[in-house]
């Protein structure tokens, strides 16, 4: 895929122009389409509910398209009460009935199942009825948490409004020392902005610190973009994310388009809507 737009354009720019068919720009909003919704055992319940509330006049009540739909199990597992259990139970015979993948008891945790699993992929517009799917960013997807009602209208759609996002740019350069991980470098680029600091913003990961992690580390540092107020959390795809894929989908193939183009516009939330911040981490 080529970027055929005349001004250059950040990774979310991209997703949402793909998602939404026409070229888009940070401020537009948008009536985008999901490449996968994630809901759990918490959170999966209401937006069922709240699914056979929307489809109540439709003589066929089924999903829009079951498989880019993923329900795991992980919040209550062993169900801890009775409540708990009636949810496992309603949730099991929902994935049936629709025809949904569901990871019961054990499979693990969400957050770790969606890419692990292959459910991930770089270009990819996400949901997940939880606030840390912005996790899946470090695969070079745009992933957000919603919520359950939210969760519902992709059910029965398959589609959700967004206002494409402004990016707020980190840039980690050097080498981790020893005993300073990933969890540190993300909470060193929080304190820099404070807990809204990347209010309602896609916050973009680079430099070669960022290059020189592992999928885990990565995924680590894009599932607490959410503690700056972000709405996704993105690392460019690179070959070690090509790498990733490669073990868990046989037949991807990497392409370079899903990154943000050089001379792209980011904005900074403390001054302007129209600077480029740079955090720099020197070792």
């Amino acid at each position: 895929m080529s970027n055929t737009n005349d001004h250059p354009m950040t990774i979310s720019e991209k997703i949402f122009s793909k998602a939404s068919g026409k070229t888009v720009k940070a401020g537009d909003f948008v009536l985008a389409n999901i490449d996968r919704a994630m809901t759990h055992d918490i959170t999966g319940p209401l937006a069922v509910d709240g699914f056979y509330d929307i489809m109540r006049d439709k003589e066929e009540k089924k999903v829009w398209d079951p498989s880019k739909i993923v329900i795991v199990f992980d919040h209550q597992v062993p169900a801890d009460s009775l409540n708990a259990s009636a949810n496992h139970i309603m949730l099991r015979k929902f994935a049936k009935e629709q025809g949904i993948l569901n990871y019961d008891v054990y499979e693990g945790v969400c957050h770790q199942v969606m890419p692990e699993m292959g459910h991930v992929r770089p270009g990819d517009l996400i949901v997940g009825s939880d606030s840390h799917t912005c996790a899946y960013g470090s695969l070079g997807a745009f992933s957000t948490g919603v919520g359950s009602t939210d969760m519902a209208a992709v059910f029965a759609s398959g589609k959700l409004w967004f206002r494409v996002p402004e990016t707020i740019r980190f840039e980690a350069n050097g080498k981790l020392p020893k005993h300073v991980y990933s969890k540190d470098l993300i909470l060193h680029m929080i304190g820099d902005v404070g807990a809204e600091g990347a209010r309602y913003m896609a916050a973009e990961y680079a430099g070669s610190a960022i290059e020189g992690l592992t999928m885990s580390e990565r995924m680590t540092i894009s599932n607490m973009a959410i503690e700056m107020g972000g709405k996704a959390g993105i690392i460019e795809a690179d070959k070690t994310t090509e790498a990733y894929l490669k073990e868990r989908i046989p037949d991807y193939e990497f392409d370079p388009y899903w990154q943000s183009d050089e001379d792209a516009e980011y904005a900074e939330f403390h001054v302007s809507h129209r600077w480029h911040v740079l955090t720099t981490w020197t070792m």
